[in-house]
């Protein structure tokens, strides 16, 4: 038996799928490592830490499906937008890299927004946040000039990996753009971009598609990883790409909620559409885009609330929420724990809950913190529905998407039906990507269809639509009433 191998490099782990040549899922594993806060708003990893995980990750992986590293003809990584590793000219790391929820960048922005928005907006397709890569180039070009003399190139968390099973220097053409010094029209590195953040081509990696070959892994990794040097390595890509291909998404109107750490809706299209509010992406099928929105604070404001007010396994919380109606008596929460994304872009707006009475026990708070979330998610999907674009299908991903609570809160938020795969880890999309590159299918929409399964079905509730409309227009109004006061615009 043959397997392909896909590597996901998260938020807090390394995680990886092994998919059979028959479409089957033969093992996955997981390994986590820390993410560093030097500063209130930043936020760092060690990519010796990925590496390390993805050794563990791998191991147990054969060790569950009884395979020898033999038989993963292919393998690809995948990780997070807009992460950066830079590297001198022996190839060492400078230091740690930079992650797309840090914030020290907020200054950079600005900036960009005065001087450089139209350009940006014309050759990128999309509008300065600090998650970009070169508002931060820019905040160290300031701040850490010693690093950024030693600088002699430019990779990607994916990329970092790979380079280190490999040897080679390549990023795609999607990782690229997350780095908002690529132009999207030309599909290259846009040297007045560039020049804005004082990044010198020869830093910058060749431009491949995500299924390409790399290269095959080096002696020295096969001994490091415990992997084959007969083992393909291919290019990658990001990590919301391939959880769109993980949730079988690879028609224009098929779209994804996720609820992850982030959370996101994405549309799939045949353009990029025109909004400072929306991140466009290329999908991986030819011709096709993932246009997305975004909410900053998803499963990390559930986690939050468990570990500083709830004090109680998310199950038990789940089973006090379900008792308590729709729109949690009043009580509301906003999850701007780190600022919001769509449609606000505004780093300053801060959480809150509102509307609280002596009658709200812990379970009202765990509901509304729930229904709080979806509210955001409805933010983003009438950006989308703004903008005229067309829902055929919605289908549910992410940890968040697990409980049947939350996913029911989110059918009725939004007034959709939402189809919950069983499988949505951005590792299986990337082992499917590998399996397109290695030639087992013959297109991504093949890949989809023979390993997609759909694991069940929520159907939105009429009497709690009808009341979380009334609610969310109250969501807005509580939005509009403290944005001022922490400063936002």
């Amino acid at each position: 038996m043959e397997y392909v191998l896909g590597a996901d490099i998260g938020s807090g782990s390394v995680k990886l799928t092994l998919l059979a040549q028959d479409g089957r899922i033969a093992a996955t594993a997981g390994c986590e490592y820390p993410t560093y806060y030097p500063r209130v708003g930043w936020s760092e990893q060690d990519p010796e830490d990925w590496c390390r995980a993805f050794r563990t990750a791998l191991a147990q992986v054969l060790e569950e499906s009884g395979a020898d590293c033999g038989q993963i003809t292919a393998l690809a990584p995948d990780a997070a937008t807009h992460t950066a590793v830079l590297l001198d000219r022996d190839r060492n790391v400078i230091r740690r890299a930079i992650l797309w929820t840090d914030q020290r960048s907020t200054g950079e922005v600005n900036w960009l927004k005065e001087h450089c928005l139209d350009t940006i907006m014309a050759q990128t397709m999309n509008a300065p946040t600090t998650v970009w890569t070169l508002p931060q180039f820019m905040w160290l070009k300031k701040h850490e000039p010693e690093v950024w003399e030693k600088i002699d190139c430019i990779l990607f968390a994916k990329d970092y990996l790979r380079y280190r099973l490999t040897g080679t220097i390549e990023t795609d053409h999607i990782d690229a753009m997350g780095s908002m010094f690529y132009d999207a029209g030309r599909q290259c590195w846009s040297d007045e971009l560039c020049a804005v953040g004082g990044i010198r081509r020869e830093w910058l990696p060749r431009l491949c598609e995500p299924a390409d070959f790399a290269g095959y892994v080096t002696p020295e990794a096969a001994r490091e990883f415990g992997l084959s040097e007969r083992t393909k390595v291919l290019v990658g890509t990001t990590d919301t790409v391939m959880e769109v291909l993980a949730a079988g998404n690879v028609q224009q109107g098929h779209s994804t909620v996720k609820l992850a750490t982030a959370g996101r809706i994405c549309v799939v299209t045949d353009r990029p559409l025109d909004s400072k509010f929306i991140f466009n992406y290329r999908h991986v099928v030819p011709g096709l885009w993932y246009p997305g929105t975004a909410t900053a604070s998803c499963a990390a404001s559930y986690r939050w609330y468990r570990d500083a007010i709830g004090r109680e396994p998310f199950v038990q919380l789940n089973v006090g929420a379900e008792r308590v109606p729709a729109g949690s008596e009043g009580l509301m929460f906003h999850p701007y724990l780190n600022g919001e994304l769509t449609p606000y872009n505004d780093p300053l707006l801060r959480g809150s809950y509102t509307g609280i009475s002596s009658h709200h026990t812990t379970a009202h708070f765990t509901r509304a913190t729930l229904e709080g979330v979806a509210m955001s998610l409805k933010d983003c999907m009438q950006t989308l529905e703004e903008l005229d674009v067309k829902m055929t299908r919605l289908r549910i991903i992410g940890g968040g998407a697990k409980g049947m609570l939350w996913r029911q809160i989110v059918s009725d938020v939004l007034g959709m039906k939402l189809e919950k795969v069983r499988v949505d880890d951005s590792s299986f999309g990337t082992a499917m990507l590998a399996a397109v590159g290695t030639g087992w299918f013959g297109s991504f929409a093949e890949a989809a269809e023979r390993c997609v399964e759909i694991e069940s079905v929520s159907e939105p509730i009429a009497s709690n639509c009808e009341a979380y409309e009334e609610l969310f227009k109250k969501y807005k109004a509580i939005h509009d009433a403290l944005a001022p006061i922490y400063g936002g615009r």
